[in-house]
């Protein structure tokens, strides 16, 4: 068995029902994407991520491509989550990354970021979204060089890392820059369930794949209510693959 093959301890996800779903959580130090239309909840399922860390002692870094300080700590607030307690106690740090300021931001991804996350000690990191990676290069080499650089560093630190990135509306499976699955260990899928009528009657959550882990395949529900991102335990099978 080559050292690749080897599994890896697991880190939980604090979601309720996922970790049963990968049994036991992410792999130790992988790289995850999260992918899935507007609304299904990525950025919730990263904070909560990195929250779940804080509470168990660890520190964890959230990178912003999107929203601002303070809208991203409304958003935990909302759920009842002590982000502004971590922020202030150093658990936490959140790291804005300005797509406008394109050389500075790539000069970032590409040279420095990887001491800094090294230098943080964070065991949690959460980038959101690469999506707007696309914003910082003009050609798909530029932005394939700028995505495998940020896996990279990620990677390179030590930290069980979650990417999230919008889905194609018109191939919902794949994300828009067709990249980010390739520089990812996992990819965990956020959808609509619709009925026969075509209308959403809910969200469904799958993991499309998840190096060296025996996971649920299946499609499985989940809702985003008080307390984040939850999966419905009684509808999966946690028999098997």
């Amino acid at each position: 068995m080559s050292e690749s093959d080897v599994p890896r301890p697991k880190v939980p996800t604090g979601v309720a029902g996922l970790d049963e779903m990968l049994g036991g959580g992410f792999p130790a130090g992988s790289v995850v994407l999260v992918t899935g239309l507007p609304g299904t909840g990525k950025t919730c399922l990263g904070l909560q991520f990195l929250l779940s860390g804080v509470a168990h002692g660890e520190k964890s870094v959230f990178l912003s491509l999107e929203e601002d300080v303070p809208q991203l700590t409304e958003t935990a607030r909302q759920f009842h989550w002590p982000v502004d307690e971590a922020v202030r106690n150093g658990s936490l740090k959140i790291v804005r990354l300005d797509p406008k300021e394109t050389r500075q931001s790539l000069h970032r991804i590409q040279g420095e970021l990887g001491k800094e996350l090294e230098a943080l000690g964070a065991t949690r990191i959460v980038l959101d979204s690469v999506s707007l990676l696309n914003m910082l290069s003009d050609d798909e080499p530029g932005r394939r060089t700028t995505l495998f650089a940020l896996a990279g560093a990620c990677r390179a630190s030590g930290a069980t890392t979650v990417l999230t990135a919008e889905a194609d509306p018109r191939h919902p499976e794949i994300t828009r820059d067709g990249l980010s699955e390739y520089v990812s260990d996992g990819v965990i899928l956020l959808g609509y369930r619709t009925g026969g009528d075509g209308h959403r009657v809910g969200l469904s959550l799958r993991v499309l794949k998840m190096r060296r882990t025996a996971h649920v395949r299946t499609v499985q529900p989940y809702s985003i209510g008080p307390n984040g991102l939850v999966v419905d335990a009684k509808a999966v099978d946690f028999g098997g693959p």
